[in-house]
């Protein structure tokens, strides 16, 4: 049997779940609050939990969970259009350098103050700053968390992405934030992009004729650049701990290993739909590569549910909430006082 024939039994199981997931959301749009992949890791929770044989499925689940997370990261990279975000994004800048400064900042002081593992406390950090899923996706593999480490960061932005959606138009009504405020509000202090598309056009219902879903939306996606520094960084300083570990027997030091070298293809992707906006293409023609990217990202969740323990995840998620609950609470009081010092509110 070849390694494909392996594969393919856990690789289809994850695309069943998958699709389950999707079609449910788009038969009920009110479950896009919480989202196809929170469904899907939901689903292959259960399923880890009744399953008898895990074996036969065990390579397909694993090659799903790591591999087709990275393809999902490179094809996001085709709903960045680094020049729309220059013309908008740059306004919302200073906002975004200080939430997400912010957040890591206060997931490095929980994880010491909670005794927490230190990479459950950086998906949560990356994940509550950046965007959510996607910063997770990018993270997971470079600093190699595994999936019960995964679905627990999830399971935590989750939990914010759908209190976020709920409160914070009416929190930006009661604070008498503007159109454009609330846009940059919701773009730099919602964890998840869904849950950003969600927040924005429930601040349009409650005021008639407002545009904030583009405000909000960009300034989104240019938190989103973020991944990039941020797990290079992570790859430099595990490729330094890595170096320091192995000594005089450097041998044993792979950079190839411990590179992130997907997120050279998410750049490429990037500068394609760039240049291609230059020469007059139209963005949807790059569409299908962005539905196809979430598509991947919730097979992964699929895959990280089906290797997921639900008993010990609730035994277990106590203070990971708490230290998700402190950088939401952070970046949200971050992301309106800057608002504030700088005059845009």
């Amino acid at each position: 049997m070849n390694i494909w024939q392996k594969r393919a039994p856990g690789v289809l199981l994850c695309l069943a779940v998958a699709l389950l997931a999707w079609f449910l959301v788009e038969l009920a749009p009110a479950l896009e609050i919480v989202g196809s992949a929170v469904l899907a890791i939901l689903f292959g929770m259960v399923l880890c939990a009744v399953m008898k044989n895990k074996d036969k499925v065990k390579d397909g689940v694993a090659f799903t969970s790591k591999k087709v997370l990275q393809y999902a990261v490179i094809l996001l990279g085709f709903g960045l259009n680094l020049r729309k975000i220059g013309e908008v994004g740059l306004t919302s800048l200073p906002i975004i350098l200080s939430t997400i400064a912010t957040s890591l900042i206060v997931a490095f002081l929980m994880s010491r103050a909670l005794h927490m593992p230190g990479k459950i406390a950086t998906l949560i950090g990356v994940g509550s700053s950046i965007c959510g899923g996607s910063a997770i996706a990018a993270t997971a593999p470079v600093i190699e968390a595994d999936d019960e480490e995964i679905a627990q960061s999830i399971s935590v932005i989750f939990l914010f992405n759908v209190a976020a959606a709920l409160l914070f138009p009416t929190l930006g009504g009661l604070l008498g934030l503007g159109n454009e405020g609330f846009g940059l509000f919701a773009g730099t202090a919602v964890n998840d992009t869904s849950s950003v598309t969600a927040a924005a056009p429930a601040w349009g219902g409650m005021h008639p004729g407002a545009n904030t879903l583009d405000t909000a939306t960009i300034v989104k996606l240019t938190r989103t650049l973020a991944i990039i520094p941020i797990t290079l960084a992570l790859a430099l300083r595990r490729t330094a701990r890595a170096r320091r570990a192995g000594g005089a027997g450097e041998g044993s030091f792979s950079l190839r290993r411990v590179f992130p070298f997907f997120l050279l293809f998410f750049m490429l992707a990037s500068l394609i739909t760039t240049g291609a906006s230059l020469a007059g293409v139209d963005a949807a023609a790059f569409a299908p590569f962005k539905e196809l990217s979430k598509f991947f990202i919730i097979m992964a969740m699929a895959a990280i549910g089906l290797n997921t323990d639900l008993i010990k995840l609730v035994r277990t998620g106590g203070r990971p909430i708490l230290m998700g609950l402190c950088c939401w609470a952070a970046i949200t009081a971050v992301s309106l006082g800057m608002q504030y010092a700088l005059g845009l509110w």
